[in-house]
């Protein structure tokens, strides 16, 4: 499975002058936690996350008593331009899930921006993978038949899936077509493992 498999697209981006306010209503009206930061020509130049929009944003409660070394924190940047991580870091479509997972989880982010080249086509969150992982086995198997129908025709294979895991049985015992199945099999969203086996096992 690959990125473009599993990615969110189109993709809503905010440039660096929108204000921090701005973002923070985008971030909750669509439950993102992160928004790509785009240059005048399109290109990733940086992240807004969560942490960042609220980051000093919000003052201390007038009822409670600072010591007497504590000075207030200067106003943070209004703007997007003025609070978001840079530079950006961006995957392409083509990236295997594995190193996608791995760098989400080893850098401790929470979204992916995909691009093309500098720009932009898609992003991957947790709860994208969370969501594939999720996926119900019957469409799975769905996904997977007409996949392979396409590829073979729609008698050809017997797919039965179970909490992710796919077996499918060539009827024509082709080793170059089995590995083609396994590869196409793999490519639907919510397949954890592929085994593929011809008629006589």
């Amino acid at each position: 499975m690959q990125a473009r498999d599993i990615m969110s697209s189109p993709v809503v981006t905010v440039t660096p002058d929108m204000t921090v306010k701005y973002a923070a209503n985008l971030l909750s009206a669509h439950g993102f936690t992160a928004l790509p930061v785009l240059d005048d020509d399109g290109g990733l130049i940086g992240v807004v996350t969560e942490a960042d929009l609220v980051r000093d944003r919000f003052p201390r409660d007038a009822r409670y008593r600072a010591g007497p070394d504590e000075r207030p924190a200067a106003p943070p940047s209004g703007t997007v331009g003025g609070v978001m991580t840079t530079p950006a870091v961006g995957m392409g479509a083509g990236t295997d899930v594995v190193d996608l997972v791995r760098v989400l989880l080893d850098d401790r982010i929470r979204s992916m921006p995909i691009v093309d080249g500098a720009h932009v086509v898609g992003v991957v969150t947790r709860r994208d993978l969370v969501r594939a992982l999720a996926r119900d086995d019957t469409v799975i198997s769905a996904d997977v038949r007409h996949q392979l129908s396409i590829y073979g025709g729609p008698r050809r294979w017997t797919v039965e899936v179970h909490d992710g895991a796919v077996e499918v049985v060539d009827a024509f015992d082709d080793e170059t077509d089995r590995h083609v199945a396994t590869v196409l099999a793999q490519a639907v969203p919510g397949v954890t493992a592929v085994r593929v086996t011809g008629t006589t096992g």
